[in-house]
């Protein structure tokens, strides 16, 4: 099999602030895998949780060094390219995994999720949720205009507030009434109700993750997602959430601190779900793998993305049919997005149709 590797620019129409800080653009890897006829496509990317970085250059050398391993390899034994990759970083690996993935539905002639025995062949309005929108950090004004300009291009009914600011607690709280407030007029006007979720994003103590959750039940607020910063001893990591549990009768969604399986089992006791980005959890396989495991052990599920192209949200899309908050809005942000295929109802992320994981490459914007 023959591999192609080049880098292609993802701009934001409107940059995202965070906790940790700003994004307007970035540089994102496309992997291309072609074998008997096919051709399978993969999408990687640098981020930062706080306690983990990856670079592009980096990912760019990791990927290199390893594509001349694989040449001689059946691209359908899963089992022997999975040990070649396994020590990889997880955003290099998911490139690789997705590819993969890709390819073998198109070899096969078959949709990802019918593989993947997923039902999703029922009308969309029969399983699907919407997406969440994301609001960064700013003024109170712009974060307001924000959430105008979102409601300008769909429906939003799930709005997820990121707070955590560097400019401390008074501005989290400024900033949770006022779109509080906002989304409570628009399910007025609506006349259905809206959904408010808040993401830390690591950036409060125990202790104002403590003080914050009063304030956050009486704005209606419905999930709480990592409010205090991922740790690189997990052991640490674990106690962080634990301790925080007895105080939180909102739902506790771990996404820094969860990147795998294990991590999944060591955090379940202690949360109500997580966050799965196949960035941080090295593609779909182990993706999926988690969320099995995760419906067994009745925690919900949120699928989520970093600054991502419709090729990576399309291939996380494939899992939608087993996750309760989706969270795939990156794409809906992009000007220059080279990717296709993704289908979007109202503000509802439906699942590719189409043959791998259904996503059009557009060569001619790369």
């Amino acid at each position: 099999m023959g591999w192609a590797l080049r880098r292609f620019p993802l701009s934001k129409a409107v940059p995202l602030a965070i906790s940790r800080g700003t994004t307007a653009s970035v540089e994102h890897l496309l992997l291309q895998l072609e074998a008997e006829g096919c051709i399978g496509l993969g999408e990687t990317g640098g981020f930062d949780t706080g306690h983990r970085h990856y670079a592009i250059d980096a990912l760019q050398v990791e990927l290199e060094s390893v594509l001349p391993l694989l040449d001689s390899l059946d691209p359908a034994d899963r089992g022997a390219i999975a040990d070649r990759i396994a020590p990889l970083s997880p955003p290099a690996r998911c490139a690789i995994d997705l590819a993969l993935w890709d390819w073998w539905g198109k070899r096969l002639g078959q949709p990802l999720w019918r593989l993947l025995a997923l039902p999703v062949e029922r009308p969309i309005e029969t399983w699907a949720v919407a997406t969440s929108v994301t609001l960064g950090l700013a003024s109170v004004d712009r974060v307001l205009e924000r959430l105008q300009r979102w409601w300008q291009l769909l429906p939003a009914s799930r709005i997820k507030l990121k707070l955590g600011s560097p400019d401390g607690l008074d501005h989290d709280r400024a900033l949770l009434e006022a779109v509080a407030e906002a989304i409570e007029r628009e399910g007025q006007r609506r006349q259905e109700p809206l959904e408010l979720q808040v993401d830390a994003n690591g950036g409060w103590t125990l202790d104002q993750a403590r003080g914050m959750v009063s304030h956050l039940q009486a704005h209606g607020v419905v999930l709480l997602e990592q409010p205090l910063p991922a740790q690189v001893d997990p052991e640490a990591d674990r106690l962080a959430f634990a301790r925080l549990k007895p105080d939180c009768p909102l739902p506790l969604v771990a996404d820094e601190s969860c990147w795998d399986l294990t991590d999944l089992l060591r955090l379940a006791p202690h949360v109500d779900g997580v966050n799965l980005k196949l960035l941080k959890t090295g593609g779909l396989s182990e993706a999926l793998l988690m969320a099995l495991v995760a419906h067994r052990l009745n925690l919900a599920l949120m699928v989520g993305c970093y600054s991502d192209s419709t090729l990576l949200n399309g291939a996380a899309a494939q899992l939608l049919p087993l996750i309760r908050w989706p969270d795939l809005d990156s794409h809906l942000n992009l000007v220059d997005d080279p990717f296709t295929g993704l289908p979007i109802s109202a503000d509802r992320l439906g699942v590719p149709r189409t043959l791998g994981l259904g996503i059009d490459w557009q060569e001619v914007r790369l």
